[in-house]
């Protein structure tokens, strides 16, 4: 599993010109599933340690202005608000459906994708990560479509743009040198 998170001011989701997701201040996240990534996934140790770092990165300022502040925990701004608080008051999250993270460009110029994980699992997988995020942060995610085609805006605050991988956060998964 990958996950990019771009902290944003704002985003949003549009599919046939149909606005289908937004948010205000908090992280926009593409989601990806690999090869390794099986229906049994939810279960595994390495499924809540991926997202309680993503709630938990620390890439929201403080009283002090410093990133130090994850998204499950971060207050938005009253001047970050829109309107009279009519703004969230707590960050959310925009999650994106994204095969594409596991593009393989090292030959030729198209990039194969046969490192992604099979849609239909991949769609599991997908809508479990949603609600299982959205149990810890009630009311507060928005997602993409599944195997939509997906127009993504965000404007990106910072800009602060990182990548999880559950390959480099929890090592033990990794197979053995050679290995695929």
């Amino acid at each position: 599993m990958q996950l990019l998170l771009q902290r944003a001011r704002r985003g949003s989701v549009t599919v046939d010109g149909r606005t289908v997701a937004v948010i205000g201040p908090g992280l926009v996240v593409l989601a990806g599933f690999g090869p390794r990534d099986a229906a049994t996934l939810p279960g595994e140790p390495r499924w809540a340690g991926m997202i309680d770092k993503l709630l938990d990165l620390r890439v929201f300022p403080d009283d002090a202005g410093k990133m130090n502040v994850g998204l499950r925990d971060w207050a938005v701004p009253p001047d970050m608000r829109a309107g009279d608080d009519a703004g969230p008051a707590f960050g959310e999250l925009l999650l994106v459906p994204q095969f594409t993270l596991y593009a393989d460009c090292r030959k030729g110029r198209r990039p194969s994708f046969s490192a992604a994980a099979p849609p239909a699992v991949a769609a599991r997988l997908f809508d479990q990560l949603t609600a299982d995020i959205d149990a810890r942060l009630p009311g507060r995610v928005r997602c993409g479509i599944f195997a939509a085609d997906m127009d993504v805006a965000l404007v990106n605050w910072g800009p602060v743009t990182i990548r999880l991988c559950d390959d480099d956060l929890f090592p033990e998964r990794r197979p053995p040198h050679g290995g695929g």
